[in-house]
């Protein structure tokens, strides 16, 4: 596992071990930031059920300005601290140990991209997809990877989906924020 492009590029990054882990592979990973490449200047990210903290490692690889990687496990933890010392972007991030439904129930910050990369099989995007879409900025996206054999997430209110991209045994569907200052009169 590595960081594909951008400032941190050819980095290798680590994962947690165990069944319940399971990183995005980089051509799900590059088809994703192909997709929001034009969002990431500056963007301010969460990373829930961060894992190894990769996507959000990406995404501040590729020019956002912050990420929050947001996991209860502390083995996780363990390798998105790691992996952030190892690509430099230790002050560019906030790592935080803490049940992610807690955490986007609870927090008062908002995002302009948010990461659901949740376990499969708990339909923990479904679940947690409407808390998430109260915490977008305008403009923003949710990125959803789930397993393509689940159910399909539909757009919670405020959110459009922009698409739904197929690989195989995964699906990730994008949801936006339509930004009204960019609607026409």
């Amino acid at each position: 596992m590595r960081v594909i492009t951008g400032s941190a590029r050819g980095r290798k990054l680590i994962a947690p071990e165990g069944l319940d882990v399971r990183p995005t592979t980089d051509k799900v990973k590059e088809g994703i930031f192909s997709a929001i490449q034009f969002q990431l200047e500056d963007a301010e990210i969460l990373d829930l059920f961060a894992g190894s903290g990769q996507m959000g490692i990406e995404a501040l690889s590729r020019g956002a300005k912050h990420a929050v990687f947001v996991d209860s496990s502390n083995r996780a933890l363990r390798c998105v601290h790691e992996n952030l010392r190892n690509t430099n972007f230790e002050r560019y991030s906030e790592v935080i140990s803490r049940d992610s439904y807690d955490y986007i129930k609870l927090t008062a910050k908002s995002f302009d991209i948010i990461i659901l990369d949740p376990p499969y099989r708990h339909s923990h995007v479904l679940n947690i997809l409407p808390f998430a879409a109260k915490k977008l900025k305008d403009g923003g996206c949710i990125i959803c990877e789930y397993e393509a054999e689940g159910e399909e997430p539909s757009a919670p209110e405020g959110l459009v989906l922009r698409k739904t991209y197929n690989y195989g045994r995964i699906k990730v569907t994008i949801f936006v924020k339509p930004d009204p200052d960019d609607e026409e009169e």
